[in-house]
């Protein structure tokens, strides 16, 4: 069955997300899940970090967003800030479909950050600024992330994080694993 935004509707309208409660020392921040109706039913929006010194998040793919900042309302302000600053898209007025559970890294070495995925809608594809953050931006689709070969595991060898199998999807030159994995995979299944 091909996943449509009509079915990200109906199964994110009642989704109660598991919030975690914010603790001294953690450091929110908030992602913006883009999708919308392509051929192959629903696609997703992902960044290619740029690889920047300093940046715990270098060179992986992800989903736009960022830290929120003391101007940000909230974390879905932050969310809508982070994608138009990162990728030049306005979700000021998007379709917001709802919000995923929060999770935070399971590697010791990173920030203590606690990430909100908040999901949005747009009926079509909207250009694409990349900004110095970003080193490219791509659309993928949920069927494409379900073929035969694509979800397995990576070995990742990143700064700080021990050598490991990690689950993973793989296009490509494009491995999306770590905590953008654990966004996408939950949302797959819920609305497909």
């Amino acid at each position: 069955m091909t996943a449509t935004l009509e079915a990200a509707r109906r199964k994110l309208r009642n989704y109660q997300p598991v919030e975690i409660p914010f603790e001294s020392g953690m450091i929110a921040a908030a992602v913006a899940v883009v999708l919308h109706d392509g051929n192959d039913g629903i696609e997703a929006l992902f960044i290619h970090r740029a690889v920047r010194a300093g940046d715990v998040w270098s060179g992986q793919i992800a989903f736009p967003g960022g830290r929120r900042d003391p101007g940000d309302a909230d974390l879905l302000a932050t969310a809508i800030r982070e994608t138009m600053e990162e990728v030049g898209v306005d979700l000021s007025s998007a379709e917001r479909l709802g919000v995923l559970d929060d999770l935070y890294p399971r590697t010791p070495v990173l920030p203590p950050v606690v990430v909100r995925p908040f999901v949005f809608a747009l009926t079509s594809r909207p250009p694409i600024v990349v900004s110095s953050e970003v080193q490219d931006a791509f659309w993928v689709s949920f069927r494409a992330l379900q073929a035969p070969g694509v979800a397995g595991t990576v070995t990742v060898d990143h700064p700080g994080i021990p050598r490991r199998a990690m689950p993973a999807y793989t296009l490509g030159n494009h491995t999306i694993w770590g905590m953008s994995e654990r966004i996408l995979t939950p949302l797959i299944s819920l609305v497909s």
